[in-house]
């Protein structure tokens, strides 16, 4: 279920800031949405995947927790990363 070098090489492309970006909080929580949604495909087949579903809530809360600091540091970073992936806040 991790992802591989490759999937996480292409989100990265895709909101890094500068060409060595790997932990900027925008690459972090592209990372974690898609380690999110490859989780929820999983718990709609395993319903009864308690340990993993306690994970998802995990990083749910901790991509919140990076969302919020984005928001607070730099409004037009946040707005622009909520597009490029596509969630609802």
């Amino acid at each position: 279920m991790p992802l591989s070098s490759k999937e996480k090489t292409k989100i990265m492309e895709d909101v890094k800031i500068h060409d060595k970006d790997t932990g900027s909080t925008e690459v972090q929580v592209a990372l974690l949405t898609e380690k999110i949604s490859q989780l929820t495909e999983h718990l709609k087949t395993h319903k009864k995947d308690i340990h993993s579903r306690r994970g998802l809530l995990g990083m749910v809360a901790k991509r919140k927790k990076f969302l919020d600091y984005l928001r607070e540091s730099n409004v037009r970073k946040y707005n622009s990363l909520i597009k490029k992936l596509g969630l609802k806040r």
